[in-house]
């Protein structure tokens, strides 16, 4: 089978599996409308990907929730909707823009009480965070600059209980993260090489990478906090 075949075949794979277990919602479409009408990247997570978020937020009985990237709330909605009544999410978003379309988009989904948008750089906000004694969290879930995964996933840790989930997106990049440190490996891919030993080596934590594939193959980390 040639690589184009493959990528084919990924993709009807993708298909089958979202028109199976993915339930068609007008809060999803419109929410991706309402990103594209404003001109924000086409970088959400997939349908099969925000289903499967949901499923590990609801298994793991989360309540509070700390996100690390919104763009336009798509993943944001897929969270907030396995939370219980009494659940909340604080979600940061470097944006101004983007903050504002996922405000919206939380509003039309009816999840404007659940879920807080604060806007500012990550690593600028976390902090702030820590010092308002507001963790610990149940679940992360860190989709932002792959840059700063470290100190994204090192406040995390700082800010979780033992048996607190940490969900990383993007941690294959299609297979070159195998390639880290050779010629032609740009630095993200090398600090997300990084990361990913991280998740397999740090005593903290129990982890596993979740191969996803729809026409390119990438990956979400799942780690569980140790006692």
């Amino acid at each position: 089978m040639s690589e184009r075949d493959e990528l084919r075949l990924s993709q009807r794979i993708d298909d089958y599996l979202e028109d199976l277990f993915v339930p068609k919602d007008p809060v999803f479409a419109e929410t991706l409308a309402e990103m594209d009408r404003n001109g924000l990247p086409g970088i959400n997570v997939s349908a099969n990907e925000g289903q499967l978020i949901y499923m590990l937020t609801k298994l793991s009985g989360a309540r509070k929730v700390l996100e690390v990237g919104t763009l336009g709330a798509y993943s944001t909605i897929w969270i907030a909707r396995a939370l219980p009544p009494e659940g909340r999410v604080i979600t940061l978003e470097y944006s101004p823009k983007h903050a504002e379309v996922a405000r919206r988009n939380l509003e039309r989904a009816g999840l404007s009480d659940l879920v807080e948008v604060r806007v500012g750089a990550g690593l600028d906000t976390l902090p702030k965070i820590a010092a308002a004694g507001e963790g610990p969290f149940d679940l992360f879930f860190i989709d932002a600059d792959k840059t700063n995964y470290p100190g994204y996933l090192d406040w995390a840790l700082k800010l979780s209980r033992p048996g607190s989930l940490i969900l990383s997106d993007n941690l294959l990049r299609n297979g070159s993260v195998m390639n880290a440190g050779q010629p032609g490996s740009d630095e993200s891919n090398d600090i997300i090489a990084g990361y990913n030993r991280q998740l397999a080596t740090d005593p903290r934590l129990e982890s596993i990478i979740i191969p996803l594939s729809r026409g390119h193959v990438d990956g979400l980390g799942v780690s569980i906090v140790k006692s």
